[in-house]
């Protein structure tokens, strides 16, 4: 079994590389903030150990990467493997001719913090697979005719019109689950302006405040949106910060927006958290994990598993 946890990584680097600009220029990706928390948050926990005393012992961290600076090398390049010395497992081993070729290809591929949150993710999602609230796909299943893998702990729930949110319900550490859907009507859906509108709109109506006039908003400049791939369709991410209109209350929320094509309708999925005493990332992540289980009527008819999210290449093809 490996060691360490979620989100912590080995760099196998030597001591002077690691001190030169190459190594600070890995160190700086690694150490970027995860985007969309209220605070600063570092990417990964950063460990690192020389060749020499890369032991048995520091071959099983779950995450390891591998800096290989030799000539023998035309060009710098990443390669990865799984569960070599321990499972769950991933390696990734970067080789440059030198360091200034090191260095160049570290900034220029910053898809390094991806990749490690990736295979994080999965391990969530697998482990999902094997404890999930059976309320909730229930519930899912019921409303959308969907299902999706939560944490068994969002054990509080509130039905709406086409709207479900499920929650632990805690003072601290509160963790959150929203679906809702509406029907599609045109391309425009998939914008930024479009679904801050929605979002205010369905928030506002099913997850009122303690009195009149408040309610929860989405923070429009500090949210970003993105394309990515669930489920090999067309999905659009949105990563924020919400607010409760009215209160002091707020935090980091993820979503996923993706269409229904066989019944003509959006579905939208969310998570979010309040935990204005606790560092967020690990908190997050880990729920964000739950977005990529979501399965709509087609792939639920099909039994067509969630796959998690796939690895992009990296070898020296």
């Amino acid at each position: 079994t490996s060691s360490g946890r979620a989100y912590e990584l080995l760099v196998v680097v030597d001591h002077g590389v690691w001190d030169r600009a190459a190594g600070r220029a890995l160190h700086d990706v690694l150490d970027s903030d995860m985007p969309g928390l209220p605070q600063s948050e570092p990417s990964f926990r950063i460990m690192y150990t020389s060749p020499k005393d890369y032991d048995s012992t520091l071959k099983l961290i779950r995450n390891i990467i591998i800096v290989d600076i030799k000539d023998i090398y035309t060009k710098a390049s990443f390669k990865y493997a799984k569960d070599v010395y321990a499972n769950p497992q991933m390696i990734l081993t970067i080789q440059a001719p030198n360091e200034e070729e090191f260095q160049k290809f570290v900034e220029e591929n910053k898809t390094i913090v991806d990749f490690f949150t990736r295979a994080e993710m999965n391990r969530q999602i697998s482990m999902l697979e094997e404890k999930h609230s059976n309320f909730i796909s229930q519930k899912v299943d019921s409303l959308f005719g969907c299902d999706i893998w939560l944490p068994a702990e969002l054990a509080n729930s509130k039905t709406g019109k086409d709207f479900f949110w499920a929650s632990t319900n805690t003072g601290t550490a509160d963790r959150n689950f929203v679906m809702y859907s509406y029907p599609y009507t045109d391309k425009e859906t998939f914008t930024k302006e479009y679904f801050v509108h929605k979002r205010d709109s369905v928030m506002k109506a099913n997850i009122p405040g303690f009195k009149e006039g408040v309610y929860m908003s989405t923070d429009s400049l500090l949210t970003d949106v993105r394309p990515i791939n669930v489920q090999n369709s067309y999905t659009m991410e949105a990563r924020g910060l919400w607010r409760i209109k009215g209160d002091f209350m707020g935090g980091p929320f993820v979503s996923h927006t993706r269409l229904d094509k066989a019944s003509h309708r959006i579905i939208t999925t969310e998570v979010f958290i309040y935990s204005p005493d606790k560092m967020k990332r690990d908190l997050m992540r880990r729920l964000e994990a739950s977005l990529y289980t979501l399965q709509l009527p087609t792939e639920k008819a099909q039994e067509q598993i969630p796959m998690g999210i796939e690895q992009e290449e990296k070898t020296n093809k």
